[in-house]
């Protein structure tokens, strides 16, 4: 039944070109979600054929064009999504030797390097520039260049402000970091060797910018190895050296993670834990703030059972692929205190959420459309567009927003509104439309203070003074015949006349109240 649940809606949901599918009432096209909408899906079969795997994004920098990379067990598909509604396959990269259910992708200086579990497979390097000239597609592509000081390969990580490679899960260093100088992408050589920490699964490596003064400006891999987090210094590829290690309870298989975007946390996954009974999927939260020294903050718990993958962070959210429950994004303003939420989520297995590994491999959060790619395992590529909105402060408390001060979420922080249409966040009486008040200020925005906004005058005082005197007198009487745009008008018919003067005589010597 469920297999079948699946085929329906792959039928129902493969489109070369619709409109964007909002995530309403819990569903978007027979898809559990919330906050994330439906861009497109194309199927397996519509990208080759095969089961998939990781994926990973490329932006032209000559026009902005996004692109996708997924990798397939014969090889790795490259599909235009800059049009997220009408993708378009534009062909394949075969695997340089067998087919193998794990490839790896990863994109520097516009050029994509690929490895896989495959015999013999090494390192293949793909010109992406060649993308923007596909005719006839699908097309067959040709590596542009090969390195091949490893066969097979799990993972291949890419430090892109350091020009440096790292293949981890290899046949060469006990599995350990294969350091690549890829500075000349159709060029690479090897930079180093480290087996020190053991088995590398997965890895992030930055040229840190945290807060641990011993370590700035370091190159720096925070590696997950199976049953632990590694951290190490790469800086030098001749002498690599461990910095420390990082644990969590009920450890079955660290499998990957990724830093927060300012090197004070790393939050990781396992792969294993939940198929072993731990529960339901952890997210763990690590302190990273003293490299030699980190350790576990917090851990969250998510709703579902499902085995966890992939995550990803990207301007303050967590993009997380878990298998069976889809993407999940978490927000991670109160990490400091060992905490996230989950904010928004679209479940491309809707027939379940247990831990079996089926469903979302991998995921793409970091175009600058804010299209997330999905990939998954036996139905293909999603992409999905959250539904981030724009927030404004209400300092005033007046329900109308400053629209000099804002921040993006999925939901309304606290102090913030949904519009903009406050001029004045210090008066609750200022906002766009706002009746006028008589105080003399420009209550509804419109950069003039007129009519019911004006401070009442007190009748005839035409000079503001607080009394009706001789001073009032002159002024009607400079003005006396005026039959537009008057302004000593006592009984305000639009004229200055002899029945401005009755109105005056009447209260002439009378102080204003």
């Amino acid at each position: 039944m469920k297999n079948l649940l699946l085929t329906v809606l792959a039928g129902v949901l493969t489109f070369n070109s619709f409109s964007q599918i909002p995530c309403l009432g819990g569903l978007a096209g027979g898809y559990p979600c919330e906050n994330v909408d439906l861009l497109a899906h194309l199927t397996s079969a519509q990208l080759g054929g095969g089961e998939m795997n990781d994926i990973w994004g490329w932006t032209d920098p000559n026009g902005g064009n996004e692109y996708v990379m997924i990798g397939r067990d014969a090889g790795t598909s490259f599909v235009d999504i800059s049009d997220p509604l009408d993708p378009i396959y534009l062909g394949v990269l075969p695997s340089h030797t067998s087919n193998s259910i794990w490839r790896d992708i990863k994109v520097y200086q516009n050029h994509a390097f690929i490895v896989s579990e495959a015999n013999s497979h090494g390192m293949q390097v793909f010109d992406l520039t060649q993308l923007s000239s596909v005719t006839g597609a699908p097309v067959v592509f040709s590596e542009t260049a090969f390195y091949g000081s490893f066969g097979r390969c799990h993972n291949i990580v890419i430090n892109e402000a350091s020009g440096f490679a790292y293949a981890v899960g290899s046949n060469t260093a006990g599995g350990g970091l294969h350091v690549i100088d890829i500075s000349t992408p159709t060029s690479p050589v090897i930079a180093g060797l480290f087996s020190g920490e053991g088995y590398t699964h997965d890895a992030q490596v930055v040229n840190y910018i945290g807060p641990d003064t011993d370590y700035a400006g370091a190159e720096v891999a925070f590696a997950c190895n199976e049953d632990n987090i590694a951290i190490i210094d790469v800086t030098d590829k001749t002498d690599i050296q461990g910095i420390s290690l990082a644990t969590y309870p009920n450890t079955f298989y660290t499998h990957q993670g990724w830093l927060t975007e300012d090197h004070k946390y790393f939050l990781a996954n396992d792969e294993l834990d939940e198929i072993n009974g731990t529960g339901n999927t952890r997210t763990f939260i690590f302190d990273v703030q003293n490299l030699d020294a980190p350790f576990l903050l917090g851990t969250y718990t998510h709703s579902t059972a499902a085995i966890d993958h992939n995550l990803y962070v990207h301007e303050g959210y967590v993009y997380e692929s878990n298998y069976r429950a889809g993407l999940r994004i978490l927000e991670s303003s109160d990490i400091a205190s060992g905490n996230l939420s989950e904010v928004a989520f679209f479940d491309v297995y809707p027939a379940s959420n247990s831990a079996q590994f089926n469903g979302s491999w991998s995921n793409y959060p970091f175009f600058s459309s804010g299209v997330v790619a999905v990939s998954h395992i036996e139905q293909g590529l999603f992409l999905l567009k959250p539904d981030i909105k724009t927030f404004y402060a209400d300092a005033d408390s007046d329900g109308f927003g400053d629209p000099l001060v804002s921040l993006e979420g999925f939901t309304s922080p606290s102090g913030y509104v949904d519009n903009n249409l406050d001029c004045d966040d210090t008066l609750t009486t200022v906002y766009i439309g706002a009746p006028g008040t008589g105080e003399n200020i420009d209550n509804n925005c419109d950069g003039e203070v007129l009519g019911a906004e004006l401070t009442a005058q007190c009748v005839a005082d035409f000079n503001n003074d607080g009394t009706r005197n001789i001073l009032d007198l002159s002024s009607l009487l400079g003005a006396f015949g005026c039959i537009t745009d008057c302004s000593v008008d006592a009984n305000d018919d639009g004229f200055t006349n002899v029945l401005d003067l009755s109105v005056f005589l009447g209260v002439f010597g009378v102080d204003c109240e």
